[in-house]
């Protein structure tokens, strides 16, 4: 009798089946993986987060002080230049180009610009703010892409417009980046993101994030 109450709780105790194991063993094994391959993303975000955020400022330091690239030193901001007006002056396609450049030199429109460039730039090498710099930089690329129009074949002057995609051009594609950057919350990594969102006022308006 003794015999048979030890094979019944033998029985009836749960137990490790060998397919049990191996499953297990499968779930042990793809684990380090899953963990590396999401690591491997989110440098990879945050190489593509600062990169983008390099172009930026990159774009607000030659326009404000004239390093000879695209901006020569006699056309620099601090210099009196005006950051808009080359641009926006020569807006020749699209539904809305006398209303660009009405605004080409106008006092606001330079300081919008140049605080939309640094702002976004700092808060994407930062990795901190990235939800308001997806939404200013979206806007940014919008109203950028509207003044090249790239559907227009052909420029007010008849010449060809030289676009090269009627849809999706680079503005688009560096609006698409600042939307996943800040929805992936790409700041964590070798950002400032984790110390921005433990911020009592961060915390309590996630929309700062």
């Amino acid at each position: 009798m003794a015999v048979l109450r030890a094979h019944r709780i033998r029985v009836g105790r749960p137990g490790r089946t060998p397919a049990g194991e191996a499953g297990e063993a499968g779930k042990a094994a793809v684990r380090p993986e899953a963990a590396a391959a999401g690591a491997a993303g989110a440098r990879a975000l945050a190489v593509l987060r600062v990169a983008t955020g390099a172009v930026f400022l990159w774009a607000f330091l030659d326009k404000a002080f004239g390093w000879g690239w695209a901006t020569p030193s006699k056309g620099a901001w601090v210099n009196g230049g005006s950051p808009t007006r080359g641009f926006l002056g020569h807006v020749a396609a699209g539904p809305l180009q006398s209303v660009f450049r009405s605004w080409a030199g106008a006092w606001w429109a330079d300081w919008l610009f140049m605080a939309g460039l640094l702002g976004i730039g700092l808060a994407l090498t930062a990795g901190v703010a990235l939800r308001i710099a997806a939404a200013g930089g979206a806007v940014l690329m919008a109203l950028m892409w509207a003044a090249e129009w790239p559907p227009a074949r052909h420029l007010s002057d008849g010449s060809a417009s030289m676009s090269t995609n009627p849809l999706v051009d680079y503005h688009v594609v560096y609006a698409l980046v600042l939307v996943a950057v800040a929805v992936l919350g790409a700041g964590g990594t070798w950002g400032l993101g984790r110390r921005w969102a433990a911020l009592p006022v961060v915390r309590d308006h996630p929309w700062l994030r």
